[in-house]
C-alpha cells in the first residue's frame, strides 16, 4: 500500500513515563504503516530538558510558531517528590506547558471523547462540554517569596513614563509566603475573540465565569474585556440562534452541573485546568478528553490533557502488561494529522485522521477497552478489559 503523503512537518513533542512508552507505540503501529510521517522532533522528556537547561522546550514551541501544527506528549512537571526521584535534576524545572503555552499564548480548547458505552456520571449530561481554558499567565506565570522573618510585602509597578504605584500585600508578624500574579490585556482579548469564533464555529452558546466580586481589579478586566469583544460578535451570535452570558465562577458550577451539555465554557487559566480535569472524569475518564492549544495568529498544539501515568510506567519497568488507556494520545495525533491536512490541502490525510477516531470510537463501542472504561462500561454487551498492547494491536488490525 502506498503511504499516505505529508507535504509540511507536524512539530513533534516527545514526553515523560508511560505516555512516551504509548507515545512510541501508536506511532509504529498506528501511523507510521499508513502515513509517510514528516516531523521535526523534539525531546522534552526531563532528562532531556533538564541536559538543556530547558531550552529545547522553547525550542519546540518556536518550530510550533514556525510550522504551524505540533503534537505533544504529556510531561512531567518536577515537585520536591520527583527531584528525590530524579537526583539528576539540577533545578525543579517549570511546567513545559506552561512554557509553550507563554510564548503561543492563545486559548486551549477541552472536549470530552464521548463512547456510546460509557455514560456520564452527571445523569442530566447528554451532550459535551468544552472547556476554553485561557493559556497565559495567572499563577503559571507567578512569582513567589518566601519569608522567615517579620516584613512588609509590596506590590509596585514602575510606569515607563515615570509614574509609580504601590500597594502593600501585608504587614506581616511571622514567616510567610507571597505569590505575585499578572496578565496583559491583549491575551485577555486574543483569549476572548478566540471563544467567540470557537462558540460561532461549533454553534455552541459561550459562557464565562470567573470571581470579579472578591477579585475586582484582575478578574473585573476580564469580565470587561469580554463584554468590549462581545460587540463585535452580537449580530453573528444572534443570527446563528446562540448566546454569550457572563457568571460568577461559582454560580457556573452550580449551572453545568444541572444543565445537559452542549456548550463551551470559558474559564481563566488555573479555573480552566481544574474544571477540565473535572468535566472529563464526570464523563468517563482523564484519556478521553481532546486538548488543543489554539494561538491568536492560528497555531495549534495537540495534547493529551493528563499526565504522564507514573504507576502504571513502575510496573512497564517491572516487565507487567498494563492497560493504559491511550485514547487521548490516539486523538492528539489524529487531531494534529488532520489540521496538517487541512492547511495543506491533503485530503487522504484528513481522511485518515478521521477513519483513526471511527475506529478507535467503534473498538470501544463494541466493548474492546482498556480496564479503566470497562469498570464504568455499560451492561448492553460484551465487555473485554484488555492490554494497552493488544487494544492497539487491534485497531491496526481494523485500520
Amino acid at each position: 500500500m502506498e503511504k499516505i503523503k505529508m507535504s509540511t512537518p507536524l512539530v513533534e513533542m516527545d514526553g515523560d513515563e508511560m505516555t512516551r512508552v504509548l507515545w512510541k507505540e501508536i506511532k509504529e503501529k498506528l501511523i507510521l504503516p499508513f502515513v509517510d510521517l514528516k516531523t521535526v522532533y523534539y525531546d522534552l522528556g526531563l532528562l532531556n530538558r533538564n541536559a538543556t537547561k530547558d531550552q529545547v522546550t522553547v525550542d519546540a514551541a518556536l518550530a510550533t510558531k514556525k510550522y504551524g501544527v505540533a503534537v505533544k506528549c504529556a510531561t512531567i512537571t518536577p515537585n520536591k517528590q520527583r527531584m528525590e526521584e530524579y537526583p539528576e535534576l539540577t533545578e525543579m524545572w517549570k511546567s513545559p506547558n506552561a512554557t509553550i503555552r507563554s510564548i503561543l499564548g492563545g486559548t486551549v480548547f477541552r472536549t470530552p471523547i464521548l463512547s456510546d458505552r460509557i455514560h456520564p456520571v452527571v445523569n442530566c449530561w447528554k451532550k459535551p462540554i468544552t472547556i476554553a481554558r485561557h493559556a497565559y499567565g495567572d499563577i503559571y506565570k507567578a512569582v513567589e517569596i518566601v519569608s522567615n522573618v517579620p516584613g512588609t510585602c509590596k506590590l509596585v509597578f514602575e510606569g515607563a513614563d515615570g509614574s509609580t504605584q504601590e500597594a502593600i500585600v501585608q504587614i506581616t508578624d511571622g514567616p510567610a509566603v507571597f505569590q505575585g500574579q499578572h496578565n496583559l490585556n491583549q491575551s485577555i482579548r486574543d483569549f476572548a475573540r478566540s471563544c467567540f469564533r470557537y462558540a460561532l464555529d461549533t454553534s455552541q452558546d459561550l459562557w464565562f465565569s470567573t470571581k470579579d466580586t472578591i477579585s475586582k481589579q484582575y478578574d473585573g478586566k476580564f469580565k470587561e474585556i469580554f463584554e468590549e469583544e462581545f460587540q463585535a460578535f452580537s449580530s453573528d451570535f444572534e443570527n446563528k440562534g446562540i448566546h454569550y452570558f457572563y457568571t460568577l465562577i461559582d454560580d457556573a458550577v452550580a449551572r453545568v452541573i444541572r444543565s445537559e451539555g452542549g456548550f463551551v465554557w470559558a474559564c481563566k487559566n488555573y479555573d480552566g485546568d481544574v474544571m477540565s480535569d473535572m468535566v472529563s472524569t464526570a464523563f468517563g475518564s482523564l484519556a478521553m478528553m481532546t486538548s488543543v492549544l489554539v494561538s491568536a495568529d492560528g497555531k495549534y498544539e495537540y495534547e493529551a490533557a493528563h499526565g504522564t501515568v507514573t504507576r502504571h510506567y513502575y510496573r512497564y519497568l517491572k516487565g507487567e502488561k498494563t492497560s493504559t488507556n491511550p485514547v487521548a494520545t490516539i486523538f492528539a495525533w489524529s487531531g494534529a494529522l488532520r489540521k496538517r491536512g487541512e492547511l495543506d490541502g491533503l485530503q487522504d490525510l484528513c481522511a485518515f485522521a478521521d477513519k483513526l477516531e471511527v475506529q478507535t470510537l467503534e473498538l470501544i463501542n463494541n466493548g474492546t477497552m482498556t480496564g479503566d472504561l470497562a469498570r464504568m462500561a455499560d451492561d448492553s454487551g460484551h465487555v473485554e478489559a484488555v492490554t494497552t498492547d493488544l487494544f492497539l494491536d487491534k485497531l491496526a488490525s481494523s485500520l
